[in-house]
């Protein structure tokens, strides 16, 4: 076991810098699980927040980098994490928020300016399970295609650029067709843009929930989290052609097609910006989001548990997994089969709770912290 914990991708290090309610924090960390604990408000989230932002996109919270930085400062918040990655021994610091900033984040890899935060996934993988996500299968469409949005980008780097620039394309022809400037050749350009983007969005989602249907499938009958049905409710049945370039010229004809219902609409009524994730629970052969509260919360544990799998077999190296309040709504026997399944992926998982008896069957596979009011102190383990 002790060779495998050495193999995986696990943070040796972490420090942050006026980051929420933290003033300075140094966590020096051995590669196995972590497990904090202490008061609702504490700032555990926070940490785990923290680690979330070695991942491009804005963190497991969505928060704007202006809102981070802890109160009273004004050269922003820093986060920097040692790690042994994907491609070994790796040192990431990351910034934002600071009076001169315009938006966006530095990134240094190895001391060394990054181009692009999506530069983060050649060292490690992160997925998170927060309590903002229990309400996925019963809340809006848009929450589920971001919940989509970051699988895919675990097995598909490539998918968060092409998700921005399809986004950013479509503002452009929306704001075309709202002032009425019906220029061919100019919408034209833009809707053959927004067609080889959206096809390969889409294309790039089905095979992720095609991947994922095989995983669940495979899975074992004594898991003691249900299973779920996953499909694609999208455009792209829709489209005529058997290849991707005939759908793209397919998708770029009908945007062609309905500008004038789009411009009568004020926005874009086709293509992966309306696109749907179903979830049916499958034993129960039910929509998720008539499951019971509880049977929401643990279809959504075994997805993401199936999903951190299908990330570790395709990288060849399992995710670094978040679990925020993973314990507090599973029975004790449930809690002690989610240890064993998370510790069986490989990987290193961050967990936090307000009882640390709640993770006593990690024992020593598990390093424990308290947080307090933006302390952090080490605990003997469990």
């Amino acid at each position: 076991a002790r060779n495998r914990i050495l193999n995986a991708v696990s943070l040796t290090s972490l420090k942050l810098t006026d980051f929420r309610n933290y003033q300075q924090l140094a966590l020096e960390l051995d590669g196995r699980h972590v497990v904090l604990t202490g008061e609702n408000g504490a700032g555990k989230t926070n940490l785990m927040e923290a680690v979330s932002l070695l991942s491009p996109g804005r963190g497991l919270r969505r928060a704007a980098y202006g809102d981070i930085p802890r109160k009273g400062t004004v050269r922003g918040f820093a986060v920097f994490a040692a790690l042994n990655g994907m491609q070994g021994s790796v040192e990431i610091g990351t910034s934002a928020g600071g009076e001169a900033e315009n938006g966006g984040r530095r990134l240094k890899i190895n001391g060394t300016p990054a181009r692009a935060n999506d530069e983060l996934l050649d060292h490690l993988r992160i997925v998170w399970l927060t309590p903002a996500m229990d309400g996925l299968f019963s809340g809006s469409a848009s929450d589920r295609r971001r919940f989509l949005d970051r699988q895919v980008l675990s097995i598909d780097p490539g998918h968060g650029r092409r998700v921005v620039d399809y986004e950013k394309a479509m503002r452009g022809r929306n704001r075309l067709l709202s002032e009425g400037r019906m220029d061919p050749a100019w919408l034209g350009g833009i809707e053959t843009q927004m067609a080889e983007l959206g096809i390969a969005i889409a294309l790039a989602r089905q095979e992720l929930v095609a991947l994922m249907g095989r995983l669940i499938d495979q899975g074992q009958g004594h898991s003691p989290f249900p299973r779920a049905d996953l499909a694609l409710e999208d455009f792209l049945a829709d489209m005529a052609g058997e290849t991707a370039g005939e759908k793209e010229e397919a998708f770029a004809d009908g945007l062609a097609q309905m500008r004038g219902r789009d411009a009568a609409a004020g926005r874009t009524l086709s293509g992966p910006h309306r696109s749907d994730l179903l979830v049916r629970h499958r034993e129960k052969d039910m929509e998720a989001a008539r499951c019971s509260t509880g049977e929401q919360k643990a279809l959504l544990v075994g997805l993401v548990l199936a999903h951190a799998r299908l990330t570790g077999d395709i990288c060849g190296k399992a995710p670094i997994m978040l679990l925020d309040e993973i314990a507090a709504h599973l029975d004790a026997g449930r809690r002690a089969a989610l240890f064993d399944l998370v510790d069986e992926l490989g990987g290193q998982a961050f967990m936090t709770g307000t009882d640390a008896e709640m993770f006593a069957a990690l024992g020593d596979r598990a390093q424990f912290f308290q947080v307090d009011a933006g302390t952090v102190t080490a605990q003997k383990d469990g």
